[in-house]
């Protein structure tokens, strides 16, 4: 099934790309791959209310893992907006993740997860990829994650 009959099939929407916040671009092609610039977990060109705050204070795992499969969503959305298609992905390469989480708080790699498993309910085999996550102070607009991507695409 291709990824994007997949999207449908699991009854996703993409939201509408968004432009960049600052002085850089939301995509890059170099070559045969594609890096997106992180992603917060908007909704409407807004952050939803349910992914603000530090993971470990103000949400905990369920609601960090929610706001980082939305901020893979807006990621996707990228992708889709760069390439036509996300049918021209061949490959999940890496997944970056920043986690804005409170002192104390470790279990970052569960919280990633809710980007990892969309990657990978979207691409099957080719959706693993190699990560890293990080424990941040702060996020822009007071985001819980952040996510980024790199992609090898046709």
């Amino acid at each position: 099934m291709s990824a994007e009959a997949k999207i449908a099939a699991l009854g996703l929407a993409l939201p509408t790309a968004g432009a960049a916040l600052a002085n850089y671009v939301p995509a890059v092609r170099a070559g045969g791959l594609l890096i997106v610039s992180g992603q917060l977990p908007l909704v409407g060109g807004q952050l939803d209310d349910s992914c603000k705050g530090k993971v470990g204070h103000d949400l905990f795992n369920e609601a960090g893992q929610a706001a980082a499969r939305l901020a893979a969503l807006n990621v996707l959305a990228q992708a889709r907006a760069a390439l036509g298609s996300l049918d021209r992905i061949k490959r999940v390469v890496r997944l970056g993740g920043f986690i804005n989480a409170a002192p104390g708080f470790h279990a970052l790699p569960a919280v990633m997860n809710g980007a990892s498993d969309l990657m990978v309910e979207v691409f099957g085999e080719k959706g693993r990829h190699a990560r890293t996550t990080v424990g941040v102070s702060e996020l822009p607009l007071d985001a819980a994650v952040e996510i980024e991507a790199m992609f090898e695409v046709e």
